[in-house]
């Protein structure tokens, strides 16, 4: 149950005539319940995807040391804006896990949960008596995801780490940026936010086999394993081949042309020939049909050796030319093209538009407020974002009031400072 009074925006793939029918749909995660104890930010993140399609979200923080996310980037009037759209969806309270009556509490909830994300060092929960004997005890339905930089076991499962260290360890920053420049490391939480979507389908897959087991299990997400999947087959070409692949900067080993190139005006967009046809469009929209009838241009590997070619053939078509004008040359030729767009351009984008990609939420502190929607849309149970972050410990006495707990009860809690 939710006592927060805020307004939904629900996501449908529908057309205008069905939105209205599906809006009212109980979601597909609805009755699903998930306790968040988790910080910066794949444990978060999975919670957070959980809570977008209907789950409730209680988010369990330190009485004094809340999730870091909230001090995190850029704030309006002291509030993080960060924690605005990864505390969507969640229910605050604090409680020291630590402390006996933090401990007692937590066991409580566990036995009223489906799903625990914890993202503390191995061995931490098990400091406290919360390990899974414990956790499983008080509910053997529970599924308990473990989500860790290097996994529950190995020599650097009790390493501290954060996703920086995974997209280096995996291979990504070796394989990112120009060839005589370091590895690359992305501006952003990308191997935690990869951990996240791998977290939250772990997650469901252990709830599925629950159906035909009726027993809950442990997920062990190791933030540097599902990066190093994406990645695509470079172990296999290693070891088959011993091939590693280098640094090629926005170039592909695998088609060309495939690069970003300057407009006229000042812009870039950015161009792929994935397919033959694509790079033979485009080719031939650039003045160069010539260049179809080498030898080399027949595959995507031989293309991409002459790459030179190739660039000098379509960057100087669009140097002279505008953003404007080379998108529409390019959609008329039936060639894939986007514009390379910074934050502004993608909120005034059409097709983001036309998604509700970015939609706007109504918020009781800094009124309406646009983030990304949920990650896709259902057309029978939609999901959507019923309110943004709330307050450290906002929901505290709600949820404990709901588990039974007495106010005398829970101010016991807060005198032992588990609260």
């Amino acid at each position: 149950m939710n006592t927060t009074s805020t307004t939904s925006t629900t996501r449908t793939t529908t057309t205008t005539a069905t939105t209205a029918t599906t809006a009212r749909t109980t979601p597909a995660l609805d009755g699903l319940r998930v306790l968040d104890l988790a910080t910066l930010f794949a444990g978060p993140m999975a919670a957070t995807l959980l809570g977008d399609f209907g789950a409730e979200v209680i988010k369990v923080e330190h009485p004094r040391r809340p999730d870091p996310s909230r001090g995190h980037g850029p704030a309006k009037d002291g509030v993080g804006l960060w924690w605005k759209v990864l505390g969507r969806n969640k229910r605050a309270i604090t409680l020291d896990l630590s402390a006996p009556g933090g401990r007692a509490t937590l066991l409580r909830l566990a036995a009223t949960a489906d799903v625990v994300i914890e993202n503390f060092r191995p061995g931490t929960l098990e400091k406290w008596d919360l390990g899974w004997p414990e956790l499983s005890a008080a509910n053997p339905r529970l599924v308990l995801a473990r989500v860790t930089a290097f996994g529950q076991f190995g020599p650097c499962a009790h390493r501290p780490g954060f996703g920086t260290l995974a997209e280096a360890m995996s291979g990504f920053a070796a394989v990112t940026g120009e060839p005589d420049a370091p590895p690359t490391l992305p501006p952003f939480g990308l191997a935690d936010s990869i951990a996240g979507l791998a977290t939250a389908y772990a997650v469901l897959t252990a709830l599925a086999a629950r159906e035909r087991t009726g027993a809950g299990q442990t997920v062990d997400m190791a933030i540097i394993e599902p990066i190093l999947s994406v990645l695509g087959p470079h172990a296999t070409w290693y070891d088959q081949l011993g091939y590693v692949q280098e640094r090629t900067g926005n170039r592909s080993a695998n088609n060309a042309p495939r690069n970003t190139y300057r407009t006229a005006d000042g812009t870039w967009v950015a161009v792929s020939t994935s397919a033959q046809s694509v790079a033979e469009r485009v080719l031939r929209l650039v003045g160069r049909p010539e260049l179809i009838e080498e030898p080399w241009f027949a595959t995507g590997a031989d293309r991409a050796a002459h790459a030179d070619v190739l660039d000098e053939a379509v960057g100087s078509w669009i140097a002279g030319r505008t953003r404007a004008e080379v998108l529409a040359a390019f959609e008329e030729a039936e060639a894939a093209v986007a514009p390379v767009q910074d934050v502004r351009d993608v909120l005034a984008d059409p097709q983001y538009q036309a998604l509700d990609t970015v939609t706007t939420v109504d918020d009781p502190e800094l009124g309406p407020l646009r983030m990304q929607n949920v990650l896709f849309r259902l057309s029978a149970t939609p999901g959507g974002i019923r309110w943004a972050g709330r307050p450290h410990g906002a929901d505290t006495d709600a949820v404990l009031s709901e588990l039974g707990l007495t106010p005398a009860d829970i101010a016991a809690l807060r005198a032992e400072g588990a609260l």
